[in-house]
């Protein structure tokens, strides 16, 4: 049998199950600051998702172009300055943003003794070893809202986040969706695996769906693996979440390898847009409007 490699598209986000349906639901505010907390800047993308998600682009944000190319949505606009890469922040431009309050998750607790001489350092723990995300992701979002003055706003994205999920559980319901692997091509012979810990692991659970990867990880995912590890769940959905370097996506698309999975041989694969591993919950939603979308294909049935 010839594997085929699913390409999705932006059907599910056009759907109502993509992260998109965020964008626009709420008013933008100034860049220069945000109500209730004054000049905002943050240092970590789950938070820059979050504030964008609420309508209150920060006045600062690190890797924007980065951000454009691998997170895509919620679009953050031009008038954000880039304060550099996440692991190596320009504290200088910072300085001279003079923000009230910063951002970030423990991920970027290490800039905490240098952000602190510049202003408040707000950090919130998303991402744990060994817990699901989402739980924290969603009380993080409530907490961001309180503190911007729009409370209601952020319990609002939750409980819409939450619908979303309800709604591509209960498209999915009827599908009998196998088991599902997802994995973050790194090259042409090496994945990372997403475990229960990861974003998009927690996201699987939400959409009632079995998480084929039982064994451990490391900080949300098992990297790296060589693809011959792939072969041991021949029944279960490959999924790989974009982006795919080029020399793998020819690999996949051409090489023996990969093309003797038994997933890839059967046609149980896809490959998803870009999604933030790392993100909040736009990019929950987003991968989950793509995988649900790539599984009711699968079956003969459509998200778009």
């Amino acid at each position: 049998m010839t594997a085929q490699v699913s390409q999705i598209t932006r059907r599910a986000a056009l759907a109502g199950l993509g992260a998109s349906a965020f964008a626009g639901r709420v008013p933008r505010a100034d860049a220069a600051g945000v109500a209730g907390a004054g000049r905002v800047a943050v240092v970590d993308w789950a938070l820059l998702e979050t504030f964008l998600a609420l309508g209150l682009p920060p006045a600062a944000a690190p890797e924007l172009i980065l951000y454009r190319r691998l997170v895509v949505e919620p679009a953050v606009p031009e008038t954000v300055a880039d304060l550099g890469l996440r692991g190596a922040l320009s504290f200088e431009r910072l300085a001279m943003i003079r923000p009230d309050v910063v951002y970030g998750s423990n991920y970027s607790a290490w800039a905490a003794p240098q952000i602190e001489r510049i202003a408040r350092f707000r950090i919130f723990d998303l991402f744990l070893p060994g817990e699901p995300p989402l739980a924290r992701i969603e009380a993080m979002t409530v907490a961001v809202a309180a503190e911007c003055g729009i409370a209601g706003r952020g319990r609002g994205l939750v409980a819409d986040g939450a619908r979303r999920f309800a709604e591509a559980r209960e498209a999915l319901r009827t599908a009998s969706a196998p088991p599902v692997l997802l994995v973050d091509v790194g090259d042409a012979g090496h994945v990372r695996v997403f475990g229960a810990d990861s974003l998009f692991g927690d996201t699987l659970s939400r959409l009632g769906l079995e998480n084929a990867w039982r064994g451990g990880t490391r900080y949300s995912a098992n990297a790296p693996v060589g693809i011959e590890r792939l072969a041991a769940f021949p029944d279960a959905f490959l999924v790989g979440v974009g982006p795919v370097p080029p020399d793998a996506r020819r690999a996949i698309e051409t090489g023996a390898l990969w093309r003797a999975l038994p997933a890839v041989a059967a046609g149980r694969f896809a490959l998803l847009p870009p999604c933030d591993a790392f993100g909040a919950l736009p990019a929950a939603t987003r991968f989950a409007g793509f995988l649900t979308d790539a599984l009711l294909h699968r079956s003969g049935r459509s998200a778009g």
